[in-house]
């Protein structure tokens, strides 16, 4: 595995080494030594899987209590992920990265705790796994708006789109009156 940092270099883009034959391919998309001797030796916990159409856009989300550090990639499709910091002492806060993954370049990325979360689907459909260090906690879950001018977020939506969002997307908190950590 490839492990690059980003703009922000707490986000981490991970490349596999993938074995190819005429049979089909082989690749580790996790293996906890590598993870650990480059700083991330984080204990995942849970696994989620969603599906979701082209067009729709899921997030800014985090939790402000049992946050999450979340190892993301795609089975199948494409998305252009986004992580943005909401850390306040961070010399990065307020600042985004974006990555696109897909089923066919196969890159993950690893957003630390501390980090608002979300990604737009570029292909016809998605399908994303990502594993997390600590429990969905519905209680402590917020969202910040998709586009809070003050982030900028460039999520590559076409000028005639409008993306698709869910209802707790659309009430999503500006930076500026979320709950955030220290």
């Amino acid at each position: 595995m490839e492990f690059t940092p980003t703009e922000i270099p707490d986000i981490i883009l991970i490349k596999p080494k993938v074995f190819e034959d005429p049979r089909g391919y082989f690749m580790e998309v996790f293996r906890e030594e590598r993870f650990a001797a480059l700083g991330i030796a984080q204990s995942f916990v849970q696994e989620n899987q969603s599906l979701s159409q082209k067009g729709v856009l899921r997030g800014l989300h985090y939790q402000i209590r049992q946050a999450q550090g979340k190892l993301v990639r795609v089975v199948s499709g494409e998305i252009f992920d986004v992580a943005v910091d909401i850390r306040r002492s961070s010399p990065t806060f307020g600042q985004w990265v974006g990555a696109t993954l897909s089923a066919e370049n196969r890159h993950q990325l690893w957003i630390p705790a501390g980090f608002a979360h979300g990604f737009y689907v570029t292909s016809e459909r998605a399908e994303v796994l990502y594993k997390v260090t600590d429990y969905y906690a519905p209680e402590w879950e917020r969202s910040i708006l998709w586009n809070d001018p003050q982030i900028g977020v460039d999520w590559r939506i076409p000028a005639d789109a409008s993306p698709v969002l869910s209802p707790k997307d659309e009430a999503g908190k500006k930076l500026a009156d979320a709950e955030l950590f220290d």
